[in-house]
């Protein structure tokens, strides 16, 4: 699709990721509304990208928590204005540590966001997009969905939900003018995750990209309609050998199984907040 020819709703809009992914679709003359729950943050960006806008009318910027039915509403309801026509599910909490450590809060949250959330907003908007002579849905997962880290298990859980969603729900609007399709980006340089994980990711020798790589590839998203895409030649030749050989894969995370051991338990962080 022609990015000039989409409406987009963009959740965690305000997040790094998000306001990279924001500059570049105004930037190619889609019409954005920018979804957060921090109200700074969000509206700050949207100043920002508004005074570089010729027509300030294809922004705008919306502050609701997706994870309650009143934002998940509030949204739809400005979809259905803005005649929305792509929506990018990029909102979402990290997780990082051992799994003897997980909170009861932590897992919620974490559910809530990252999959609870883009499942039921999809829904919720799926009436407008259907309307629509071409319409998109990216969900914006990651490499941890198929490849199971140690330090990540709840987290690579949620985003294993949100692929088999993004699957399932791709079959079943297959005869439908609905494309759906999932985004997996491999370790990201934000601020997303805490300083333990950003030292688990240093000493195992995870790659990282730059926040405008990940917003490339969600733009290339949008113009190709390609179903499924990640990031990282190995890395998605990891998640093939770790499909068909699951159990083979093991030895091959002996280092992070150490490193998660022996890094220090105070810097643990969990940021409950979506941007």
């Amino acid at each position: 699709m022609k990015l000039s020819q989409t409406s987009v709703v963009l959740t965690g809009a305000s997040g790094g990721i998000g306001s990279a992914t924001a500059r570049l679709l105004i930037h190619e003359g889609a019409k954005v509304l920018l979804v957060g729950r921090s109200k700074d943050k969000l509206m700050k960006l949207a100043s920002e990208l508004g005074a570089g806008a010729s027509d300030r009318s294809r922004l705008d910027a919306l502050v609701v928590d997706i994870t309650t039915d009143a934002g998940r509403a509030a949204i739809r309801d400005v979809a259905q204005a803005r005649n929305v026509n792509v929506l990018i599910n990029n909102a979402g909490v990290p997780g990082f540590g051992p799994s003897i450590e997980l909170s009861s809060v932590d897992a919620q949250a974490m559910v809530n966001t990252n999959l609870l959330a883009p499942m039921l907003l999809t829904s919720c908007l799926l009436p407008q997009l259907m309307k629509q002579p071409r319409a998109q849905v990216i969900n914006v997962g990651s490499t941890l969905a198929r490849i199971g880290v140690p330090g990540f298990a709840a987290y690579g859980a949620t985003k294993a939900g949100l692929r088999a969603f993004s699957e399932s729900l791709r079959r079943e609007l297959a005869e439908t003018s609905v494309k759906v399709q999932y985004f997996a980006p491999r370790a990201v340089d934000t601020q997303f995750n805490d300083a333990r994980a950003t030292t688990f990711n240093t000493v195992t020798g995870s790659r990282t990209d730059s926040v405008d790589k990940v917003a490339a590839a969600i733009i290339e998203m949008i113009r190709s309609e390609r179903i499924e895409r990640g990031i990282g030649w190995i890395e998605q030749l990891a998640a093939r050998l770790n499909a068909l050989c699951p159990g083979a894969m093991d030895g091959a995370f002996t280092k992070h199984r150490h490193a998660l051991q022996t890094l220090p338990s105070s810097l643990t962080q969990l940021n409950r907040k979506p941007s």
